[in-house]
């Protein structure tokens, strides 16, 4: 009876068309938001719980929002994430270092813009190609950068070991140091561009995108142009995409070389949206925690319950059986609800609204 929408009535075309329509979602949102912005630094105190999982399940979902944009609402299939994440934090990177008194925040936003250009640059084959084709196009995105981020010294500042390094963050004077004031960094950042995602989604370039992904030919016989629409997909994406790339540089891990970006980071952030949830803001930041929270619970729970039945598990056992228990509920996930997270938590909040009446 609590999520019942009876007494809720739009006066206006705002009203009907708002993000939250229903006043319960609003207020839930709402105090969750208070929770993340005022409770959770208030009741953490231990910094492993900010830089093992809060900040990279921030930072990741982000990135997977970037992702959804393209694959999820788009229908363009990328495997070259990690790639414009590395763009982004490269970029970042040498704006930082190089130009005297860059501030940190039009750093990454620069580094976003730059991971737009080769996004785009990268997604002019999918006007021509679709499918496994344009992965494969996309792929190659991911090798050149990687060689080029390895190869090319100019990248890392001619760095001997060519890894970089980023120190004395701050915010209009704010210093960015603790890993509680780096939390509320990448909170703040995250609730700005997922606001701006879900408004542009429900936009007429979102809707466009929609069109392009469930049928091109027909989108394009009634007035949507493909170029336009497929082009403007990659920039959106490409520059997320980018952003959270440099707050993973620059916030979560300080220092880095080319293998943090590698192309497991692709196909995790791809895994993310599988299991979250395509075309779904909120499955993004479902598959996000699953990606995070489960590899570190399992590293925790399986130790433990080998010593509950009198059996020593070794290191490079738990992490076979990681990848493995990983695996098969990836599996499950995909056979069970196909439309990730996000659809059974939809599917949850419909029978609520009809909760205890059976119709």
């Amino acid at each position: 009876m609590l999520y019942r929408e009876n007494g809720q009535f739009k006066t206006s075309y705002t009203a009907d068309h708002q993000p939250l329509p229903i006043a319960q979602d609003r207020i839930g949102v709402g105090l969750l938001l208070a929770f993340a912005l005022v409770g959770i630094p208030l009741l953490v105190q231990d910094d492993y719980l900010y830089k093992a999982i809060l900040i990279p399940f921030l930072i990741l979902g982000l990135a997977a929002l970037g992702l959804n944009i393209l694959v999820g609402y788009c229908g363009q299939i990328s495997l070259g994430t990690g790639a414009f994440m590395a763009v982004g934090a490269y970029a970042a990177y040498n704006l930082f270092a190089r130009v005297d008194g860059m501030p940190m925040i039009a750093a990454i936003l620069l580094g976003g813009v730059f991971a737009m250009i080769a996004g785009v640059l990268f997604g002019i084959p999918s006007l021509r190609i679709k499918g496994l084709y344009l992965a494969v196009a996309t792929l190659a995105a991911q090798f050149f950068w990687d060689w080029a981020f390895l190869r090319i010294k100019w990248f890392t500042n001619e760095s001997a070991s060519g890894s970089v390094a980023v120190s004395q963050l701050s915010l209009f004077g704010w210093g960015i140091d603790t890993p509680v004031e780096r939390y509320i960094f990448c909170l703040l950042m995250v609730m700005v561009f997922a606001w701006m995602a879900k408004n542009l989604v429900r936009s007429h370039i979102g809707r466009e995108w929609m069109a392009i992904r469930d049928m091109d030919v027909a989108a394009s016989v009634i007035g949507i142009r493909p170029v336009y629409a497929k082009l403007t997909a990659f920039a959106v994406s490409s520059f997320i995409v980018g952003v959270a790339g440099a707050m993973w540089g620059f916030v979560h891990l300080g220092a880095w070389e080319p293998a943090a970006f590698s192309i497991d980071r692709s196909f995790q952030l791809l895994f993310m949206i599988i299991i979250g949830g395509l075309g779904s803001i909120m499955g993004s930041f479902f598959g996000a925690a699953f990606i995070v929270i489960l590899p570190i619970f399992l590293n925790q729970f399986l130790p433990w319950a080998g010593a509950l039945v009198g059996v020593t598990i070794s290191t490079a056992a738990v992490a076979h059986t990681e990848f493995m228990i990983f695996g098969a509920l990836i599996v499950f996930f995909l056979i069970v609800e196909p439309h990730g997270l996000a659809r059974l938590w939809s599917i949850g909040k419909e029978k609520l609204r009809l909760w205890p009446f059976p119709h």
